[in-house]
Parts: structure tokens; sequence; C-alpha cells
């Protein structure tokens, strides 16, 4: 299933898929800084993608994770103790907590910073007192 919010695409993968999309060290992927939030009707889930154009993101969503894999504009090269090592993706995999609603999830991207949104998923209402 893939969800189009005129901003990205979102695939929904079924779990025999995901489990293989881990981050791995030796494909030289750069892991980017996240944050996630909690709020009362939704989870926000921040990303910090610096080098990074929004064409070149790509977002899977699973049934309780998510992937977020970036290409670099440039390759990225790090030395440490004498080994270079070059990057050319970011990449992050993170677990979610349950009852989300993954058909209302959207994402936004700006100035290297990817923004998504997951709707929790209610099972009752408030009721007014008067």
């Amino acid at each position: 299933m893939v969800k189009d919010n005129s901003q990205f695409k979102i695939k929904i993968l079924p779990p025999t898929i995901s489990s293989l999309l881990n981050d791995d060290i030796d494909r030289q992927i750069l892991s980017p800084l996240s944050c996630l939030r909690e709020f009362e009707t939704n989870w926000l889930l921040e990303f910090d993608l610096p080098m990074v154009n929004k064409k070149d993101i790509q977002i899977t969503l699973d049934k309780n994770s998510i992937s977020v894999e970036a290409k670099l504009k440039e390759t990225y090269l790090e030395e440490k103790l004498g080994v270079k090592t070059k990057f050319e993706y970011f990449k992050k995999t993170i677990t979610l907590p349950r009852k989300i609603d993954s058909n209302k999830t959207f994402a936004k991207f700006n100035k290297g910073r990817l923004t998504i949104t997951i709707p929790k998923i209610t099972s009752g209402h408030k009721i007014k007192i008067e």
C-alpha cells in the first residue's frame, strides 16, 4: 500500500519484508538524530537530515515500526584512527507504540528537519458535562 499526501510517499509493508530493513554499519549508513514525543492525540517523530533533498527521502511504515532512509546530497567522509569511511545515506528504524493510525500518518520536510505526525487510534470520546 502506498500513500501519497503530495509531500512524501509512505509505503506500508508486511512485517516479513520490513524485518529485513535493519541499520547496517557495514553498509556505511549514518544514523540520524531523532526524537519521538507523545501528545494527547498523536505521536510526533522528528529527524535531523542535513545535506538531504526532500526528493531523496523514503519513509516506510510497518505494523509497529517506521524506517526513514535518505540519500545525502554529497558523500560524507569521516576519518577515525587513520581509517577513512564514506557515507552516502542516513537510515534509522524506530519501533512505534501500539494503537497508531497508519492511514492518517503524514510527513513534512523543512530546512533539514523531517517531521512525521502519527495519529493515535482512540477507542472512545470525551463527554461534555453541562
